[in-house]
């Protein structure tokens, strides 16, 4: 949603500096929240958001400015001509491409193509019809964004998908541009821009294959966009007319070609096919076809000689002294060995062009911008360089540019769960658990009591029998096998650290041995230090309040509860649990996301909600038969609470008998987590499990293999935004698992 605000595109232009502090905080927020959040929540709107770029006719007008380049600039053909959509789009496919650049070709490969392949999908209809204006939008934007991938892929990878770019892009696209019963709802002028923007697909796709691979691959795609001429130029001769008779309501009428196919036409579109495919367009397709694909456009396109003439036709119509329509091929330097200057313009040709970059002129393609021709046709310039626009950068006019190689690359076990994580419905709210090992965190050398994620999910917390806390970043690094080290080390306790949490409000870091201590986690610097006021009466629970408050909630083996103020001296508040009763040492403390209440859980089972603003006891009842080993409050006046008598419970806080009763059948859960309405938990015994919070009670395990941990689990975290488990073990190794 978010990106939709700051990118959406209006009939006004933003303040260019409003565009560009939008199109940085996408980039930045791309990079911030990893591979699967970027692409499943940034990268897909933006996929949604450039369809909307080139909806309505406005967006589908050429630019116009001073100093236009020429209608048939043949030799820069595979350069886009903008139109306004272009320009509109352009923020929007340059953060699309920024993610390609942050993640790597898979990006491209796995969602980009594939969502095109959604884009020009031909609907599910069988008869003829119209498109709509959405659907005429996103052929364009389908084209577009493929020119810009073909130029982002290596050599390899271009191959690889070749055939799925020729059968699930360029027929699709053609199938709409040519058809004879299907018409555009911005008529001819939608229909000429997806025209031009395909010439220059294909023709960017021919440049960077060559001859050979041209034949192999393409043959199809090229001649069916040839065929029209001959299609249109054999309706013209049988002078179709638009009179129904003979035919039944609603048929089309059958029309029997040279090919001796039958095909449905629609008279009523043969207005808008001869305003596309002109002479001029002929002549746009033919002269740099004619060049790029030397003596095999013979043995690909049946109808050359046709399409040739009708070039000729219009190069005669706007110079007369010409008939040869390679004769004005207007970016041909008048020297060069490479040039024969009795073929017309086209350069010689060994026969032999099949490498990357090879076309008929050794290795390379010359492209020069100084030679223009005297009189513009109607479609104006095609190329756009020299135009304006987005087609006079140099990065648009590349044909090959490799996306560099990232640290935060996908490969390996990253690319695989990534895989996986972009076909997931944003609809699923369940936790899915495949134990793929993504990323190692050693340091510790004694076992790991704690690990927090801070709100952001990218820099977690870990605290250890070590007497040291690390903080650690969690961006995306390797293969899967790889180690990170940590960011910080806090080295000030003298205890082992059995709690460790985020203040949001003042972004500070709480941690506890027995005392608690509050620090900068950018700095490492202590902020202030919170003893116990007996040393015989040691802190034995920690919780942190949420946002906005900046208080902190301490527990003593006394059975007193106290608040600390980070931000001002001595205590804030202190409360008895006890009652009077003996119920054990407090073992767990938990905070309600309103802050409103604290739940206290001891070594007996019992169970005691406070609340927060009155200090008044609202509840106290026997929970479980054994040690409270952890307690989650959650929104809705919820509250979980696990226990060394094997239990999983769930609560409400005002009601006597629980909502949900979980048991373990081997041993406890001395550790959970929360994902939504569901349950992520952990046991000694290195299983993992996902219960549900609200449907009747049913929980599915998977035990850790010893390939993706070591040791035995002690502590476990989950990251909610990005659906990943932070294990940590008593052999010091945290672990990140998907």
């Amino acid at each position: 949603m978010l990106v939709r605000v700051v990118l959406s595109p209006t009939p006004s232009f933003p303040e260019p500096s409003a565009l560009y502090t939008a199109c940085k905080m996408v980039r930045w927020l791309s990079a911030k929240l990893g591979p699967t959040v970027a692409s499943r929540h940034v990268a897909r709107n933006l996929l949604r958001l450039l369809t909307s770029c080139y909806v309505g006719p406005t967006r589908q007008q050429f630019t116009v400015s001073s100093g236009e380049s020429p209608p048939l600039s043949a030799g820069n053909i595979y350069q886009k001509r903008p139109v306004l959509g272009d320009i509109v789009s352009g923020p929007v496919l340059s953060c699309l491409l920024h993610i390609a650049h942050l993640y790597g070709e898979p990006v491209l490969t796995y969602q980009y193509l594939p969502y095109i392949s959604y884009l020009v999908a031909p609907g599910s209809a069988s008869g003829p019809s119209r498109l709509n204006s959405r659907k005429e939008a996103g052929l364009l934007a389908a084209v577009t964004l493929t020119q810009k991938i073909i130029v982002c892929l290596s050599d390899t990878t271009l191959m690889d998908i070749l055939p799925r770019i020729s059968h699930e892009v360029l027929l699709p696209v053609l199938s709409f541009l040519t058809s004879l019963v299907t018409g555009f709802p911005s008529g001819a002028q939608a229909r000429t821009i997806l025209c031009v923007k395909t010439i220059s697909l294909i023709a960017l796709i021919c440049l960077r294959i060559g001859q050979e691979m041209v034949q192999q691959h393409l043959s199809e795609p090229v001649a069916t966009f040839f065929q029209i001429f001959s299609q249109l130029h054999e309706l013209r001769q049988q002078d179709l007319k638009l009179d129904p008779a003979g035919r039944g309501e609603g048929q089309l009428p059958q029309v029997v070609f040279s090919d001796g196919q039958q095909r449905p036409v629609d008279p009523a579109l043969l207005d808008e096919l001869q305003k596309v495919f002109t002479l001029e367009m002929a002549y746009t397709i033919y002269v740099p076809f004619s060049c790029l694909l030397g003596d095999i456009i013979r043995k690909i396109i049946p109808n050359h000689e046709l399409v040739g003439e009708l070039a000729g036709l219009y190069l005669e119509s706007v110079s007369p002294s010409s008939r040869n329509p390679a004769s004005m091929e207007p970016t041909v330097p008048s020297t060069g060995p490479e040039w024969d200057p009795q073929g017309g313009g086209c350069p010689q040709d060994d026969g032999h062009s099949g490498t990357f970059g090879s076309v008929l002129v050794g290795n390379r393609i010359q492209i020069p911008n100084d030679s223009r021709p005297e009189t513009p046709g109607p479609l104006g310039p095609i190329s756009g360089v020299g135009g304006g626009g987005l087609g006079s950068g140099s990065e648009d006019n590349a044909l090959k540019q490799e996306l560099p190689r990232s640290a935060h690359g996908l490969s390996g076990n990253w690319l695989a769960y990534w895989q996986y994580e972009i076909g997931v419905s944003q609809q699923d709210a369940h936790f899915h658990f495949h134990q793929i090992r993504l990323q190692s965190f050693p340091g510790h050398s004694g076992a790991v009591k704690c690990v927090a994620p801070l709100s952001s999910e990218d820099f977690f917390l870990s605290g250890s029998k070590d007497r040291t806390v690390r903080l650690w970043p969690l961006y995306n690094y390797g293969d899967g096998t790889s180690e990170t080290a940590p960011r910080l080390i806090y080295t000030q306790h003298r205890k082992s650290v059995f709690f460790v949490g985020q203040l949001e409000a003042p972004q500070h870091v709480v941690s506890c041995d027995g005392a608690v201590h509050v620090w900068d986690p950018f700095t490492g610097k202590t902020l202030r230090t919170v003893e116990p006021l007996d040393s015989r009466v040691p802190l034995t629970a920690v919780a942190v309040m949420p946002a906005p408050h900046t208080s902190i909630t301490m527990a003593s083996s006394d059975s007193t509860l106290r608040f600390v103020d980070c931000r001002k001296p001595g205590l804030q508040h202190e409360f008895r649990l006890g009652g009077g009763l003996n119920p054990g040492l407090v073992r767990a403390l938990a905070v309600s996301p309103s802050g409103r209440s604290v739940v206290a859980g001891f070594s007996s089972g019992f169970m005691v909600l406070l609340d927060t603003r009155t200090g008044l006891v609202l509840r106290g009842w026997p929970a479980h038969e054994g040690d409270i080993l952890q307690i989650k409050a959650v929104e809705g006046s919820v509250l979980v609470s696990s226990s060394s008598d094997h239990s999983l419970t769930v609560w409400k806080e005002l009601e006597q008998k629980p909502t949900h009763h979980y048991k373990s059948a081997s041993d406890p859960i001395h550790t959970f987590d929360l994902y939504g309405s569901e349950a992520v938990t952990g046991t000694v015994s290195n299983k993992i499990g996902v219960c549900s919070l609200l449907e009747p009670p049913s929980q599915a395990t998977t035990k850790l293999s010893s390939e993706n941990f070591r040791g035995t689990l002690t502590s476990l975290a989950l990251l909610p935004t990005k659906r990943h488990l932070l294990l940590g073990s008593d052999n010091g190794v945290i672990r990140l698992l998907a």
